[in-house]
Protein backbone atom coordinates (compact mmCIF):
# COMPACT_ATOMS: atom_id res chain seq x y z
CA UNK A 1 0.00 0.00 0.00
CA UNK A 2 1.25 3.64 -0.86
CA UNK A 3 2.40 5.78 1.86
CA UNK A 4 0.04 9.28 2.18
CA UNK A 5 0.57 11.91 4.07
CA UNK A 6 -1.79 14.95 5.13
CA UNK A 7 -0.87 17.93 6.50
CA UNK A 8 -3.43 20.07 8.22
CA UNK A 9 -2.72 23.48 7.67
CA UNK A 10 -4.22 26.94 8.64
CA UNK A 11 -4.28 30.06 6.86
CA UNK A 12 -2.41 32.74 8.76
CA UNK A 13 -2.62 36.45 8.82
CA UNK A 14 -0.03 38.02 11.34
CA UNK A 15 3.06 37.78 9.65
CA UNK A 16 6.43 39.01 11.50
CA UNK A 17 8.76 38.11 13.72
CA UNK A 18 6.56 38.63 16.80
CA UNK A 19 4.15 36.99 15.12
CA UNK A 20 6.20 33.81 14.44
CA UNK A 21 7.01 33.56 18.12
CA UNK A 22 3.77 33.52 18.97
CA UNK A 23 2.41 30.80 16.82
CA UNK A 24 5.39 29.12 18.10
CA UNK A 25 4.77 29.37 21.73
CA UNK A 26 0.81 28.20 21.08
CA UNK A 27 2.27 24.90 19.15
CA UNK A 28 2.13 26.06 15.42
CA UNK A 29 4.81 26.28 13.06
CA UNK A 30 4.95 29.46 10.37
CA UNK A 31 4.64 27.92 6.60
CA UNK A 32 4.35 29.11 3.35
CA UNK A 33 3.06 27.21 0.04
CA UNK A 34 4.14 28.14 -3.19
CA UNK A 35 4.91 27.60 -6.70
CA UNK A 36 2.68 27.76 -10.11
CA UNK A 37 0.26 30.76 -10.65
CA UNK A 38 -1.70 30.73 -7.64
CA UNK A 39 -0.62 33.01 -4.69
CA UNK A 40 1.27 31.88 -1.96
CA UNK A 41 -0.46 31.56 1.52
CA UNK A 42 0.71 31.95 4.41
CA UNK A 43 -0.45 28.95 6.41
CA UNK A 44 0.64 27.52 10.31
CA UNK A 45 1.20 23.72 10.67
CA UNK A 46 0.75 21.80 14.04
CA UNK A 47 4.31 21.11 15.60
CA UNK A 48 3.74 18.05 16.89
CA UNK A 49 2.47 16.33 14.15
CA UNK A 50 5.19 18.08 12.15
CA UNK A 51 7.99 16.54 13.78
CA UNK A 52 6.37 13.20 14.12
CA UNK A 53 6.23 13.17 10.02
CA UNK A 54 9.81 14.28 9.56
CA UNK A 55 11.13 11.65 11.86
CA UNK A 56 9.87 9.19 8.83
CA UNK A 57 12.23 9.35 5.94
CA UNK A 58 9.79 8.55 3.12
CA UNK A 59 7.73 12.38 4.19
CA UNK A 60 10.54 13.88 2.79
CA UNK A 61 10.59 12.60 -0.58
CA UNK A 62 6.36 12.25 -0.96
CA UNK A 63 3.71 14.38 -2.34
CA UNK A 64 1.43 15.25 0.57
CA UNK A 65 -1.76 16.42 0.73
CA UNK A 66 -2.22 20.19 2.14
CA UNK A 67 -5.97 20.63 3.82
CA UNK A 68 -6.97 23.78 4.38
CA UNK A 69 -10.45 24.00 5.70
CA UNK A 70 -12.69 22.36 2.72
CA UNK A 71 -9.55 23.07 0.51
CA UNK A 72 -6.08 20.52 -0.50
CA UNK A 73 -3.41 21.03 -2.72
CA UNK A 74 -0.49 18.59 -3.48
CA UNK A 75 2.59 19.73 -2.55
CA UNK A 76 6.16 18.76 -1.37
CA UNK A 77 8.25 19.34 1.23
CA UNK A 78 10.78 22.19 -0.17
CA UNK A 79 13.22 23.34 3.16
CA UNK A 80 12.80 23.28 6.57
CA UNK A 81 14.31 25.43 9.29
CA UNK A 82 14.93 24.18 12.53
CA UNK A 83 15.88 26.33 15.80
CA UNK A 84 20.02 26.50 16.39
CA UNK A 85 19.98 24.36 19.09
CA UNK A 86 16.23 23.05 20.37
CA UNK A 87 14.00 20.47 18.80
CA UNK A 88 11.73 22.87 17.29
CA UNK A 89 10.60 23.48 13.61
CA UNK A 90 10.74 27.44 13.04
CA UNK A 91 9.81 27.88 9.37
CA UNK A 92 8.32 25.14 6.71
CA UNK A 93 8.31 26.02 2.63
CA UNK A 94 6.24 24.16 0.84
CA UNK A 95 6.45 23.68 -2.87
CA UNK A 96 3.22 22.51 -5.13
CA UNK A 97 2.78 20.18 -7.31
CA UNK A 98 1.66 20.63 -10.78
CA UNK A 99 0.12 17.20 -12.87
CA UNK A 100 2.85 16.71 -15.76
CA UNK A 101 5.69 18.62 -14.56
CA UNK A 102 8.80 17.65 -13.18
CA UNK A 103 10.01 18.79 -10.39
CA UNK A 104 13.51 18.50 -8.37
CA UNK A 105 13.35 17.01 -5.24
CA UNK A 106 16.38 15.29 -3.27
CA UNK A 107 16.54 11.82 -3.05
CA UNK A 108 18.51 9.49 -0.03
CA UNK A 109 20.97 6.97 -0.55
CA UNK A 110 20.80 3.73 0.98
CA UNK A 111 23.69 1.60 0.35
CA UNK A 112 23.62 -1.93 1.26
CA UNK A 113 26.09 -5.12 0.92
CA UNK A 114 29.02 -3.36 2.79
CA UNK A 115 29.28 -5.95 5.43
CA UNK A 116 29.82 -8.60 2.61
CA UNK A 117 31.81 -6.10 0.78
CA UNK A 118 35.47 -8.29 -0.60
CA UNK A 119 37.70 -4.95 0.55
CA UNK A 120 35.48 -4.87 3.80
CA UNK A 121 36.20 -8.72 4.71
CA UNK A 122 39.88 -8.29 3.58
CA UNK A 123 40.13 -5.42 6.36
CA UNK A 124 39.52 -2.08 4.34
CA UNK A 125 37.19 0.08 5.19
CA UNK A 126 34.25 1.51 4.15
CA UNK A 127 32.96 4.81 3.89
CA UNK A 128 30.55 7.12 2.23
CA UNK A 129 30.85 10.25 0.77
CA UNK A 130 27.58 11.30 -0.45
CA UNK A 131 24.62 10.59 1.66
CA UNK A 132 21.63 11.98 -1.01
CA UNK A 133 21.28 13.12 -4.78
CA UNK A 134 19.24 16.10 -6.48
CA UNK A 135 16.90 14.20 -8.86
CA UNK A 136 14.43 15.17 -11.21
CA UNK A 137 11.10 13.22 -12.30
CA UNK A 138 7.09 13.51 -12.55
CA UNK A 139 5.80 13.71 -9.28
CA UNK A 140 4.62 10.20 -9.25
CA UNK A 141 8.24 8.65 -10.19
CA UNK A 142 9.52 10.47 -6.85
CA UNK A 143 11.66 7.57 -5.27
CA UNK A 144 11.34 7.23 -1.36
CA UNK A 145 15.22 6.67 -1.38
CA UNK A 146 17.94 5.20 -4.17
CA UNK A 147 19.19 1.82 -3.44
CA UNK A 148 23.29 1.56 -4.20
CA UNK A 149 24.95 -2.21 -4.03
CA UNK A 150 28.37 -2.25 -3.01
CA UNK A 151 28.97 -5.65 -1.63
CA UNK A 152 31.42 -6.38 -4.67
CA UNK A 153 33.69 -3.57 -3.86
CA UNK A 154 37.46 -4.41 -3.33
CA UNK A 155 40.05 -2.21 -1.58
CA UNK A 156 40.44 0.65 -3.77
CA UNK A 157 37.09 0.42 -5.82
CA UNK A 158 34.35 3.36 -5.41
CA UNK A 159 30.59 3.85 -6.45
CA UNK A 160 30.13 6.69 -8.78
CA UNK A 161 26.95 8.56 -9.36
CA UNK A 162 26.39 6.98 -12.80
CA UNK A 163 26.54 3.37 -10.96
CA UNK A 164 23.20 4.85 -9.20
CA UNK A 165 20.63 2.07 -10.81
CA UNK A 166 17.86 4.58 -11.69
CA UNK A 167 13.94 3.84 -11.44
CA UNK A 168 11.99 4.88 -14.77
CA UNK A 169 11.55 8.07 -15.52
CA UNK A 170 14.27 9.37 -12.68
CA UNK A 171 17.42 11.15 -13.73
CA UNK A 172 20.22 12.74 -11.43
CA UNK A 173 20.25 16.25 -12.17
CA UNK A 174 24.29 16.57 -11.70
CA UNK A 175 24.74 14.19 -15.06
CA UNK A 176 21.72 15.68 -17.02
CA UNK A 177 23.67 17.00 -19.04
CA UNK A 178 27.35 16.55 -18.02
CA UNK A 179 28.68 14.76 -21.42
CA UNK A 180 32.31 14.81 -20.12
CA UNK A 181 31.66 13.25 -16.81
CA UNK A 182 32.76 16.08 -15.05
CA UNK A 183 30.45 15.68 -12.53
CA UNK A 184 30.20 12.16 -11.84
CA UNK A 185 31.83 12.44 -8.39
CA UNK A 186 32.30 9.51 -6.10
CA UNK A 187 29.35 8.32 -3.81
CA UNK A 188 31.20 5.41 -1.20
CA UNK A 189 34.54 3.79 -1.33
CA UNK A 190 36.44 1.10 0.16
CA UNK A 191 40.00 1.72 1.11
CA UNK A 192 42.78 0.87 3.17
CA UNK A 193 42.50 1.62 7.03
CA UNK A 194 44.87 4.38 8.52
CA UNK A 195 47.64 3.51 10.38
CA UNK A 196 47.53 6.05 13.61
CA UNK A 197 50.50 7.90 14.73
CA UNK A 198 50.73 5.20 18.06
CA UNK A 199 50.92 2.15 15.11
CA UNK A 200 53.41 3.86 12.97
CA UNK A 201 56.42 4.45 15.88
CA UNK A 202 55.24 0.78 17.30
CA UNK A 203 56.14 -0.71 13.42
CA UNK A 204 59.00 1.12 13.41
CA UNK A 205 60.43 -0.43 16.70
CA UNK A 206 59.54 -4.07 15.87
CA UNK A 207 61.51 -3.67 12.55
CA UNK A 208 64.64 -2.23 14.14
CA UNK A 209 64.53 -5.29 16.84
CA UNK A 210 64.04 -7.71 13.77
CA UNK A 211 67.44 -6.14 12.44
CA UNK A 212 69.46 -5.81 15.44
CA UNK A 213 68.92 -9.88 15.84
Amino acid sequence: MAIEFTLNAEAREDAGRGASRRLRREGRVPAILYGGSSKAPALTLDHNELIHNLHIEAFHSHVLTVKVGKNSEQAILKDVQHHPFKNEVVHVDLLRVKAGQKLQVTSPLHFIGADKAPGVKEGGVFSRSVVEVEVQCMPKDIPEYLEVDVSELEVGDAKHLSDIVLPPGVEILALAHDEEHEHDISIAAVHHPRVTEEEEPAAEASAEAEGAV
